[in-house]
């Protein structure tokens, strides 16, 4: 599809290139680094135990009422 200036169309096409390639080879397989946080999340968890210490994980955030 062009642009909807006949100026920014070869710009656009580079960009949706660059974009599909990024959302095929990349978005669509996850987060390569997913199962190496948990495994060291568990071992911080085992191995560095802290009274009071919450480990809240991976794209978690702290609620007010957990304060």
């Amino acid at each position: 599809m062009n642009s909807v200036r006949e100026a920014c169309t070869d710009t656009k096409h580079e960009y949706d290139q660059c974009f599909n390639c990024w959302f095929a080879e990349k978005f669509l397989n996850g987060d390569p680094c997913t199962d190496l946080f948990k495994h060291s999340a568990k071992a911080i968890k085992k191995e560095i135990p802290i009274e009071g210490l919450e480990f809240m994980g991976h794209g978690k955030e702290k609620t007010e009422s957990s304060s």
